[in-house]
């Protein structure tokens, strides 16, 4: 049964897409998603959107770069996979246009490895796989700083990059790989700092990661949609629903607090 708060925004979602005729067609939303958890929470989200009559369909990605590039193209119609940083970086170098138009998740990435049970465990010369793309790695080194591992220059921010380590006491040899290898590399190094999306594929446990970051991280996931399209009703709706206290719930008790809302 719908509460009176669902049936009044039900109400207001068909008098929004009735204003738009053109926009409301039959044609069932594309949201683009890389491939893990995010598409559960999108998939749940879709069901209370197919009550209210939007349809949706959720479509997965096992290459990040594909994302951007497809929702540009107009083949997708919203995504909601990356941080404002990674989207900014792609914007400079492929010339996107594509806004930021709601938060979404902190999914935290995490230090993780398959020979030391803890951060001191981890040998000196010790190999690190991190993610090879900017926005990334530069989210692995403050990883590794918060672990303790290394210390980065005090006024470095989210561009950094390893000319910004100043101090490496267990001199550490940093290797950049793809990260959908960074799981697959874990037997060859001594630890990596691997994305949650490839963490969960690859069955490795947030919970019994080296360290974790927190609902303080900046790398917060955003919606994002093509500049011309960011007020389009149906969207703005779907996000609404995603940003619900239903969604909310579902994400907290499904993933057990190894992604956290931001609302």
């Amino acid at each position: 049964m719908l509460t009176l708060t669902r049936r009044l925004a039900l109400a207001a979602a068909v008098a929004t897409l009735a204003a738009f005729p053109a926009i409301a067609a039959d044609k069932p939303l594309k949201i683009g998603v890389s491939a893990g958890p995010y598409g559960d929470i999108l998939r749940e989200t879709a069901k209370l959107a197919a009550a209210e009559g939007l349809q949706a369909e959720i479509i997965e990605f096992t290459e990040w770069t594909q994302i951007n590039e497809a929702l540009q193209a107009g083949e997708i119609d919203a995504n909601n996979f990356q941080h404002e940083p990674y989207l900014d970086n792609q914007k400079k170098l492929r010339g996107y246009k594509i806004v930021p138009i709601a938060n979404s998740i902190v999914v935290p990435t995490g230090l993780y490895s398959a020979k030391a049970a803890t951060v001191d465990a981890i040998p000196s010369g010790a190999k690190v796989g991190i993610p090879n793309d900017p926005t990334n790695s530069a989210r692995a080194l403050f990883l590794l700083q918060q672990a303790g591992l290394i210390k980065l220059k005090p006024d470095t921010g989210i561009d950094a990059t390893a000319a910004d380590i100043v101090e490496n006491p267990k001199k550490l040899s940093l290797l950049e790989l793809d990260a959908a290898q960074l799981p697959r590399s874990l037997n060859d190094l001594g630890a990596a700092v691997i994305t949650l999306n490839y963490a969960v594929l690859a069955k490795l446990d947030p919970k019994k990661s080296l360290a974790l970051e927190g609902a303080e991280s900046r790398w917060t996931l955003i919606w994002a949609a093509r500049e011309d399209r960011k007020d389009d009703p149906r969207i703005r709706r779907f996000v609404e629903l995603y940003r619900s206290p239903e969604i909310k719930q579902f994400i907290l008790t499904k993933f057990d607090g190894t992604i956290l809302p931001t609302w």
